[in-house]
């Protein structure tokens, strides 16, 4: 085997934040030694997310057994899922900030499935996949994100089983979405106007809905600068989990502790 010297782009700042994290939840089971300390399996599972390398890699690169990483990553995964917000502490959070405007768009999380897993596959996307929910600020910063459905999932659909539509009606905050959540019979979820030859009202209308809810929509793309969520390799049941996961360092890593 060979080894050679890499980076990984973030700050020590969220290398210290998940280091405490683990710190914290070792001293509180009474783990009192293992073969790597909270800041090296801090970098482990940093490593792991944020460049999607195999525990075979992690294996080697640390001086660990592939089971000890798996165990690593799971355990961190699971303390930073745990301290994403649910959907009604996002949204008092949100307005408590005074925001006036939210968007929610979809994503999908790509998974190794075959193609015989059809409740899997996206034909929007034409890959098998997760469907994940994200509100966002309007300057793309990541509020909440939901669980994982199946890929073939419609956006809207999604957003009825996660309870979204209700809660940001009774938050009555506007959100803007796109064409995928047309009749969601709500008054705070707007949408742009559908169909062709529409008057020029509507087109300039439909130009400033995607003017204020592109930089939102920035969020899935921070969630996706993670090389784990481009394509998972493990379980799709996972997906919401490492979404979460993701979210909460994400929002660190901007924001600097």
């Amino acid at each position: 085997m060979l080894f050679y010297r890499a980076a990984v782009v973030l700050s020590r700042s969220t290398l210290n934040y998940l280091a405490g994290l683990i710190r914290r939840h070792r001293k509180t089971i009474g783990s009192s030694w293992r073969l790597l300390n909270p800041g090296r399996q801090a970098l482990l599972v940093l490593v792991h997310l944020r460049k999607s390398e195999t525990f075979a890699e992690l294996s080697g690169g640390f001086g660990v057994s592939i089971s000890t990483a798996w165990r690593y990553v799971e355990e961190a995964v699971g303390l930073l899922s745990a301290r994403s917000p649910k959907l009604t502490r996002a949204l008092r959070k949100a307005e408590k900030d005074g925001l006036h405007l939210l968007v929610l768009d979809g994503t999908l999380i790509a998974c190794d499935r075959v193609r015989a897993d059809r409740p899997y596959y996206s034909a929007k996307h034409r890959c098998h996949g997760m469907n994940i929910q994200v509100i966002a600020g309007p300057d793309g910063t990541i509020l909440w994100t939901s669980g994982a459905l199946p890929g073939r999932t419609h956006d809207l659909t999604a957003a009825r089983v996660w309870g979204v539509l209700r809660a940001l009606e009774r938050a009555g905050i506007v959100t803007l979405a796109d064409k995928g959540y047309q009749g969601a019979h709500t008054s705070v979820v707007l949408t742009p106007y559908k169909g062709r030859n529409k008057p020029e009202s509507q087109k300039q209308a439909n130009r400033s809905h995607a003017k204020l809810r592109g930089p939102g929509e920035r969020a899935n793309a921070q969630l996706k600068s993670w090389r784990i969520l481009r394509k998972l390799r493990c379980s799709p049941s996972k997906a919401g989990h490492l979404v979460k996961a993701i979210a909460v360092l994400q929002n660190y890593e901007t924001n600097r502790g």
